[in-house]
C-alpha cells in the first residue's frame, strides 16, 4: 500500500446523538458472525499542508469534491456533517465557475435544503437515468470491505433509508467520508431496520432471536426516549415503516452476514447496511486523510 497524509492541526468529529437501549427478551439461539472477508484494500494517503483551523472532515469533503467531481456530472448528494461541507463547497465552486452544469440528486430532505441554499440545481432520482458520482457520510465503515452503516441517528420521519441506498447504489462511483474512529473491523453500535408496522413485533422478536446475547432490539420513538415498544408515538417514516434499532453489545465480525440474515426476516423492508463494489472511502484523522478502496489487489482501476 502507498501511504501519506494531509496534516491538520485539529479534528472536528461527526455530531451524533446516542439512543438508550435495554434488553428485549427473545427466544431461540443467538447467531454467530465469524466469516472474515479476504478482499484486500488499497490505501493511498495524500501529502500537503493546510490551515490549522481546518478540520479533518472539512479536508475530506474538499478532497472528495476536488478529486472526483467534474463539470456536467449528475451527483448523489449525501447526508451528514462531511456531506454538508461537500455540498457547501460544490456551491462555492459553481459560483466561482470552477464547476458547471452540475445536477444534484439529494438523498434526504436535509441535504436537499442544504443544496438549495448552496445554489446547486436539483433533480429527482426517479427521473434521473444516470448518476455519475455519489458521496455520503458513514456512521460505521467496515475495514477492508467498506460495507457501511447509515441512518443511525439522523433518520427521521421525513428521511428515507430506501431512497438513500437506492441513490448510492445507482451511482457509477461512490465515496464515503468518515473518521478513523468509525473505520474499523469488529464494529459495534446500532443498525436501523425498517419493518412493516402491522407485524413489527414479530419481526423484532425474530431479530432478537437471531442475535440473542449479542444485541438488543428497540422500536424507535418519534421523539425523545421511550420503552422498547417505542412509546405511544413510535417513529413512522414517510413510506409508512417503523424503525427498529438493533444495538450490538458484541463486536460485529461481518456486516455482510448481518445484512444477509436481516434480509431473510419476514416483515423487514430494508436496513441501514449498504455494500457496494467498487467503493472508495476518504477517512479523516488528526494526522490527515487516508483514501482506501475495496478493489482486489490485482484489479485495474478505471481512469
Amino acid at each position: 500500500m502507498a501511504l501519506a497524509a494531509i496534516a491538520t492541526a485539529s479534528s472536528n468529529p461527526l455530531h451524533s446523538s446516542s439512543l438508550a437501549f435495554t434488553t428485549s427478551t427473545g427466544r431461540g439461539g443467538g447467531g454467530s458472525y465469524c466469516t472474515r472477508t479476504r478482499k484486500r484494500n488499497h490505501c493511498l494517503k495524500i501529502t500537503g499542508s493546510n490551515p490549522a483551523h481546518d478540520s479533518a472532515l472539512f479536508q475530506a469533503a474538499h478532497h472528495t469534491v476536488d478529486t472526483y467531481i467534474k463539470s456536467g456530472m449528475v451527483i448523489g448528494l449525501g447526508s451528514g456533517q462531511a456531506s454538508g461541507m461537500a455540498i457547501q463547497y460544490i456551491g462555492l465552486q459553481l459560483g466561482a465557475g470552477a464547476l458547471k452544469d452540475i445536477v444534484g440528486i439529494p438523498t434526504s430532505v436535509a441535504c436537499a435544503s442544504e443544496a438549495a441554499r448552496a445554489g446547486i440545481p436539483l433533480g429527482h432520482y426517479e427521473y434521473c437515468s444516470q448518476i455519475d458520482f455519489a458521496f455520503d457520510d458513514a456512521d460505521v465503515l467496515e475495514e477492508r470491505t467498506l460495507i457501511a452503516v447509515i441512518g443511525r441517528s439522523r433518520l427521521q420521519a421525513e428521511e428515507s433509508i430506501i431512497q438513500e441506498k437506492a441513490i448510492l447504489n445507482a451511482a457509477d462511483k461512490l465515496v464515503f467520508m468518515t473518521t478513523e474512529k468509525q473505520y474499523k473491523s469488529g464494529s459495534d453500535g446500532s443498525i436501523p431496520v425498517l419493518v412493516n408496522p402491522l407485524n413489527w413485533l414479530q419481526a423484532a422478536e425474530e431479530i432478537d432471536d437471531l442475535f440473542l446475547g449479542d444485541a438488543e432490539v428497540w422500536r424507535r420513538p418519534s421523539a425523545g426516549l421511550a420503552g422498547p415498544n417505542g412509546g405511544d408515538f413510535p417513529l413512522v417514516t414517510n413510506e409508512g415503516h417503523n424503525v427498529l434499532d438493533i444495538i450490538f453489545t458484541s463486536p460485529i465480525l461481518s456486516l455482510a452476514e448481518v445484512s444477509n440474515s436481516l434480509d431473510e426476516v419476514d416483515g423487514v423492508v430494508d436496513h441501514g447496511i449498504i455494500s457496494k463494489f467498487p467503493c472508495t472511502a476518504v477517512i479523516a484523522s488528526e494526522s490527515g486523510l487516508s483514501v482506501v478502496d475495496n478493489l482486489p489487489k490485482n484489479a485495474v482501476k478505471e481512469p
